[in-house]
């Protein structure tokens, strides 16, 4: 594996030191065994080092959270009813001591500039060829005005992705062009929060202009950027980007990226894709490979994640090849519970803040979730384009009102809160 000339090599050789595989060979916790899967259960969870103390900043080992995870299976059984209120209790009790009760949200705008893309990852529905039938590029005016209605709204953050657009340049520059859109969007709604750009997208920018990414990052930043979705991290498991996303950055240059997104002191999220072809290990290896960025970063007195959000695979409108593998359209609430807990358990404190997501579980399933572990409800978004053209069902759009109703549902006081967890005034 090479690195891109984009990288700096220190960023590159501190990915490969943090970076943590999926454990092999593998044993499921259940097999060669005569112990009581209950037992095997108590022994994974009490042996987690924050269930005696909360802020205890260790890590979890590969194996310990493969094995946890591992028990998925086992948990959705109809007779595991009592081993799954354990997972879930202590998940949610472990939110309670790190965050308290308030469940909170964010106003703000979904913006997909295009769809037009250069790379063909299995699980995508939204990628489009010019000219192919659903294909679109919003002109800048367009940004602009849906910016606009964003900040009239209320909105305090604009989130703007989009495909691999080679055509996306302004005076022949992919950076120039990315720099001009933030530009007008903070013209358009002024003091609002940009949170923009995926790691892999701004690796796009610097190969492309043929620059660093640290100078991609200053750039940005002083055309108005704000902070980074951490999406384009599918599952950060080598073996299986070699299936769901070939073309596209590997884990380790995701980290990377990350390295260099954290040494410019922009805060970040975090996410993982689940419910697909992904294994036990696989989950591992990615939560433990936030754990990793999120400890350098403590290290450095950096921001790091401010929040870990499950992105469930919806493969209705997926590839018929990875759809078909997976056998299932929609997301499985019951596995996508689970994982919230689990993912709450494994990374602890260093990661206080976890969203599901409403457009890919539906509102009530998002607000289920925050039985298990989650805390927050992410954002009105107003639109969204990604997860609905893979042919999800949970709405694009929730009203303010709406996300508080969900969580007073649950008996949690709520409000709302800026990109970055603060409190508005």
């Amino acid at each position: 594996m090479s690195r891109s000339p984009a990288l700096a090599p220190w960023a590159w050789q501190r990915a490969e030191q943090l970076l943590v595989p999926a454990a092999q060979p593998f044993i499921e916790p259940l097999q060669f065994t005569d112990r009581p899967p209950f037992a095997v259960l108590q022994e994974l969870l009490d042996d987690l080092p924050w269930q005696s103390n909360p802020e205890a900043l260790q890590m979890p080992d590969i194996h310990q959270a493969s094995r946890l995870l591992a028990l998925a299976p086992w948990l959705q059984q109809p007779d595991a009813d009592q081993a799954r209120e354990l997972v879930r209790a202590r998940a949610d009790g472990l939110r309670t001591r790190l965050v308290g009760d308030t469940v909170t949200y964010v106003v703000n705008r979904n913006i997909n500039v295009s769809n037009h893309c250069s790379k063909h990852c299995s699980f995508c529905a939204f990628r489009r060829d010019p000219g192919q039938p659903g294909a679109f590029w919003l002109s800048r005016e367009a940004l602009q005005h849906k910016a606009q209605q964003a900040h009239q709204r209320g909105a305090t953050e604009l989130c703007v992705q989009g495909g691999l657009n080679p055509a996306a340049t302004l005076d022949g520059s992919h950076l120039a062009y990315a720099e001009a859109v933030l530009q007008d969007l903070t013209a358009a709604a002024p003091g609002i929060h940009l949170h923009a750009f995926s790691p892999q997208e701004l690796l796009y920018f610097a190969e492309c202009d043929d620059l660093p990414v640290a100078v991609v990052l200053q750039r940005l930043r002083q055309a108005g950027l704000a902070s980074v979705p951490g999406t384009a991290a599918e599952v950060l498991s080598e073996p299986l980007r070699r299936v769901l996303c070939p073309e596209k950055l590997s884990a380790r240059a995701w980290v990377a990226v990350m390295l260099e997104v954290q040494a410019q002191g922009l805060p970040a999220t975090s996410t993982l894709m689940a419910g697909h072809i992904e294994t036990a290990a696989d989950q591992a290896a990615h939560l433990l490979n936030l754990l990793q960025l999120q400890r350098h970063a403590r290290e450095q007195g950096q921001t790091g994640f401010t929040e870990f959000v499950l992105l469930p695979f919806v493969g209705q409108q997926a590839p018929a090849p990875l759809r078909q593998r997976v056998g299932r359209d929609q997301p499985d609430l019951q596995a996508m519970l689970l994982l919230t807990a689990m993912a709450r358990l494994l990374l602890g404190p260093w990661i206080r803040h976890h969203q599901p997501s409403w457009v890919k579980l539906g509102l009530a399933g998002a607000a289920e979730a925050l039985r298990w572990g989650a805390d927050d409800l992410g954002g009105t978004l107003m639109e969204e384009h990604i997860t609905t053209m893979a042919g999800a069902s949970g709405g694009t759009n929730q009203e303010p009102e709406a996300l508080e109703a969900a969580a007073s549902s649950c008996g949690r006081p709520v409000r709302r809160r800026t990109t970055t967890y603060g409190v508005l005034p």
